[in-house]
């Protein structure tokens, strides 16, 4: 008998809890009618910035919520932005209400005390987010989330190769030295401080490091050379069989593509388990082309939505980052002729029509499944980045 009671008063508990949960939500989503959200995120990709029109458009049938997507080069800028806002004592009326962040970004941000919340808890979709499996979303670049941000999107490192090309794919990087030592300028890599060249140092650095728990910490000046020098005793391996013999490095991943299109490389690789898929769907690779990723696994990560300290619109904008996180929106981001972004969701935890949505989903012809790609390796803590770039350019940039 005291053990139902004990039962019993728990459920009521939480019974009590959702209800005055679901009465804040309701509060919010007052209001946040009329508001208009300026949605600062980056502008580069008519893909994406087609699927962020549709999201406005939604919002603004359902919610009765005006959201501008102030497309932006490098979100640094925006950072900056808000950090002068601060500086100035703008406590309200923020020029920024809602933006796409991750990374060295988000940790910035988090120091500066830039950002409003924890908020994502409140958001009544968060709770059909992976967390549990996903460690990902809870660390921002080893910096912790602690609901700061609300979860968008998930991403993975992958390699692509055209299987008529290549009739046994590299499966570590000392394979694809070799590779590139028997196919000469068939590989190569975007320069530094480009995201992906980063990326790509930075998988070498976690397959060849003596201990990768150290990239888990900030870099320690005086151990750098000594934690690196596998690193680059690869690369200054690597260097001469590359495309061009690395007089010149491709300055980005669309120009990958292209190289990977017209055969003058073999295998590239994107930070989308995805972008192969909607590139042979959209003929800019051919179908020859498949996607893989190497034994030990390889880099991946979440990308978030934050609000700013002084944003005049919070409750449009958690509104807005609410239904970013709707099986509706995650599904049509997820499917490859739309976005193929990656969701953030524990699919398991769907039923009915949200389930039916990603049931509905098509698996591009070059896309690993979940359990293909795996778990992902974390990203290294947010001061690697400044540090590699540095010695990179430093010793490769001509």
């Amino acid at each position: 008998m005291k053990r139902f009671l004990l039962i019993f008063s728990g459920v009521l508990v939480l019974a009590v809890f959702s209800q005055a949960v679901a009465k804040d939500w309701s509060e919010i989503e007052m209001q946040a009618k009329g508001q208009t959200v300026y949605f600062n995120a980056w502008g580069g990709s008519q893909t994406i910035n087609e699927y962020i029109q549709w999201a406005t458009k939604e919002v603004q049938k359902k919610y009765n919520i005006r959201v501008i997507h102030v497309k932006a080069t490098d979100i640094s800028d925006v950072v900056s932005r808000i950090l002068v806002e601060k500086a100035a004592d703008k406590k309200t009326n923020g020029s920024v209400d809602l933006m796409w962040i991750n990374g060295e970004n988000f940790k910035a941000m988090k120091e500066n005390k830039l950002l409003y919340g924890p908020f994502s808890q409140k958001l009544p979709y968060y709770q059909l987010v992976d967390i549990e499996n996903k460690k990902t979303l809870l660390y921002d670049f080893t910096t912790p989330v602690d609901n700061m941000e609300s979860p968008w999107g998930m991403a993975q490192l992958v390699f692509s190769y055209d299987s008529k090309q290549v009739k046994k794919h590299p499966k570590n990087m000392l394979d694809l030295l070799a590779f590139a030592k028997e196919n000469p300028g068939r590989f190569t890599y975007p320069s530094l401080p480009g995201f992906h060249g980063t990326t790509f140092i930075k998988q070498v650095l976690y397959e060849l490091i003596h201990d990768p728990e150290v990239l888990n910490q900030p870099v320690i000046p005086s151990d750098f050379e000594k934690n690196t020098q596998p690193l680059w005793d690869f690369l200054d391996a690597l260097h001469p069989f590359l495309w061009r013999k690395a007089k010149v490095f491709p300055t980005s991943a669309s120009q990958m593509v292209s190289l990977l299109n017209d055969n003058e490389i073999f295998i590239s690789f994107s930070f989308n388990p995805n972008s192969v898929s909607n590139a042979i769907k959209n003929g800019e690779l051919p179908d020859t082309i498949r996607t893989y990723i190497h034994t030990n696994g390889t880099i991946g990560n979440a990308h978030f939505v934050g609000i700013p300290f002084n944003s005049s619109a919070r409750q449009g904008a958690m509104v807005f980052a609410n239904f970013l996180l709707s099986p509706e929106a995650q599904a049509r981001k997820a499917d490859p002729t739309i976005w193929g972004d990656p969701t953030v969701l524990d699919t398991q935890k769907l039923v009915g029509r949200d389930k039916a949505l990603f049931d509905a989903v098509p698996k591009g012809i070059a896309t690993l499944t979940p359990k293909e790609l795996g778990q992902g390796l974390p990203e290294p803590h947010v001061s690697w980045v400044q540090a590699l770039e540095k010695k990179w350019l430093e010793t490769y940039s001509k």
